[in-house]
C-alpha cells in the first residue's frame, strides 16, 4: 500500500508541475507578447524623422521600406492615386513611390506627378529650405511653405473632402 500512495503522490506531483509549467509558460508568452508588441513607425513618422512633414504622401499609406545604410526609399499607397490642391495643381500618386531619402532631401523620386499647363512632369526632388520645400521637375522648380504640408491630402479630393475650408497654397518662389 505504501508503494501505491508513493505513486500516487509522484503522479499527483507531476500533474501539478505540469500545470503550474504550462500555466507560468501561457502568463509569460501573454506578457513577452503584451510588452514586446510595438508598432513600426508610419511613413508619416518616418518622413518626420528626416525633417519633411508627413503631409506629402497621400492619406491611407499602407507601408514602406527604407534601407537606412543607403536611404533607399519606397512607400505604399492602396492604388494609384490624384487629386487637385485649391483647384491650380493636380497630383499624381502611383501605388509605388520611390526615391532616396536623407535629412531633408528626397532625390531620384520615382511615382509623383504635377500637372503643368497640359503636361504631366514627374517630381524628382525635394528638398527642405527652411520653412519651406523645394520642389524640382527638372528643368524647374518651386517652393512652398512647409505649412502647407502639414496635413495628408486624400486621393480623390486631396484637402478639401469635407467642403471645408482650405488653406490657400501659397506661391513662394520659382527656379
Amino acid at each position: 500500500m505504501g508503494f501505491f500512495i508513493t505513486q500516487r503522490s509522484v503522479l499527483s506531483l507531476t500533474i501539478l508541475s505540469l500545470i503550474l509549467f504550462f500555466t507560468s509558460t501561457s502568463i509569460a508568452a501573454s506578457q513577452t507578447n503584451f510588452t514586446t508588441t510595438t508598432e513600426p513607425p508610419s511613413v508619416y513618422e518616418i518622413l518626420e524623422s528626416f525633417n519633411f512633414p508627413g503631409g506629402l504622401i497621400p492619406k491611407g499609406a499602407k507601408g514602406y521600406d527604407l534601407e537606412p545604410s543607403t536611404g533607399k526609399f519606397s512607400a505604399y499607397l492602396p492604388e494609384r492615386c490624384s487629386f487637385s490642391l485649391e483647384g491650380s495643381y493636380e497630383l499624381r500618386y502611383k501605388s509605388t513611390i520611390n526615391g532616396y531619402i536623407s535629412k531633408g532631401k528626397l532625390t531620384s523620386l520615382q511615382g509623383v506627378s504635377v500637372k503643368l499647363f497640359f503636361f504631366w512632369v514627374d517630381i524628382i526632388e525635394v528638398q527642405r529650405n527652411g520653412d519651406n520645400l523645394g520642389f524640382s521637375v527638372g528643368i524647374a522648380g518651386a517652393d512652398f511653405p512647409i505649412d502647407n504640408f502639414e496635413e495628408s491630402p486624400q486621393c480623390g479630393c486631396g484637402l478639401n473632402c469635407n467642403e471645408k475650408e482650405v488653406r490657400t497654397n501659397q506661391f513662394v518662389s520659382s527656379y
